[in-house]
């Protein structure tokens, strides 16, 4: 039996969401950025930058069924937000239907994407 490694997974999906076209980063939820936060000590009041997996999450679906993706982005401004947000699901989607399949585990995958906010961005295009 292969094991999957869910960080693996979040790497994966985190490479592939950050290489469509308008996505200016990924954005964690609530909780983890509050912990870190909370983290900081008056030694080391330096902020950590959040990794950009911290954006991603990748649970086991109900009964072992698969895969369910969750993944919070952050686009840029004068893209359409739906055309964005669709490459992002197709492309994560098929990154880790891949990766499965590179391990001889084909599972079903539901990716879900989040837009989280709109950012101007200005990338020489």
């Amino acid at each position: 039996m292969t094991v999957i490694r869910t960080t693996t997974l979040l790497g994966i999906a985190a490479e592939a969401a950050l290489a469509v076209p308008g996505v200016t980063g990924l954005q964690p939820r609530l909780f983890p950025r509050l912990a870190a936060a909370a983290a900081l000590t008056l030694t080391d009041a330096t902020p950590r930058p959040t990794s950009p997996e911290a954006g991603i999450r990748a649970e086991r679906a109900p009964g072992g069924s698969g895969w369910h993706i969750e993944v919070r982005c952050v686009l840029a401004e004068g893209r359409r937000t739906l055309d964005v947000a669709q490459n992002v699901h197709d492309r994560v989607r098929a990154a880790v239907i891949s990766h499965l399949a590179a391990l001889d585990a084909v599972e079903r995958v539901t990716v879900h994407v989040t837009v989280t906010r709109l950012t101007t961005w200005h990338d020489g295009e």
